[in-house]
């Protein structure tokens, strides 16, 4: 390998570590922040018709004002379903009835929630940290196999701080979107 030039794969370093950012927004969104929003939610599963479906696969949701989320049903029959998959979810939310339109209230978050909330951001922002350090593990893995196949010492600090750098920024990246999560959640 002496002969050829070894180039590490940055474009897909780069691809996996944006999927480890893009995890963590889906995670940020399931986090209710006492403002209503239509991610929340996403992480709700509902059996319909013998499987396991989304909620927005059942019914339209939509946020009316700051405080509510309504979801209007399209099957008179899976209302039922619906209201208990809410129930069931851990959001705390409590559905209320109106025909085929379910409402749910959001309540105004206290401060011991929002700081429990805080910190589950954190965790969550934690476990993006890590799968970028996995990254970034299996990218000098890489470089030190290039090296024993004879890449230059130069070319391997090269390529190291390149790894290097792509990870500062997206650890950069979670340190950031945690920030205005958690800003977002004190926000009263």
């Amino acid at each position: 390998m002496a002969d050829e030039e070894f180039m590490l794969d940055t474009d897909d370093l780069t691809r996996r570590m944006e999927g480890a950012i893009a995890n963590l927004r889906v995670e940020f969104a399931s986090l209710r922040t006492g403002r209503a929003s239509a991610s929340m939610l996403e992480p709700v599963q509902v059996e319909a018709y013998g499987q396991m479906t989304p909620i927005n696969q059942v019914g339209t949701v939509n946020v009316p004002e700051p405080r509510m989320v309504t979801i209007n049903v399209w099957d008179k029959s899976m209302v039922g379903p619906v209201e208990k998959a809410i129930r069931n979810s851990g959001l705390g939310i409590n559905p209320q009835l109106n025909g085929t339109i379910i409402m749910l209230p959001i309540p105004e978050l206290n401060e011991e929630r929002r700081r429990d909330l805080t910190r589950v951001a954190a965790q969550y922002a934690e476990h993006a940290r890590v799968s970028i350090r996995n990254l970034r593990r299996d990218g000098m893995d890489q470089i030190k196999k290039a090296k024993a196949d004879g890449l230059s010492e130069d070319d391997q600090k090269f390529w190291e701080t390149e790894v290097q750098a792509l990870t500062d920024k997206f650890i950069g990246n979670v340190d950031k979107a945690l920030e205005t999560k958690q800003e977002e959640i004190m926000q009263v």
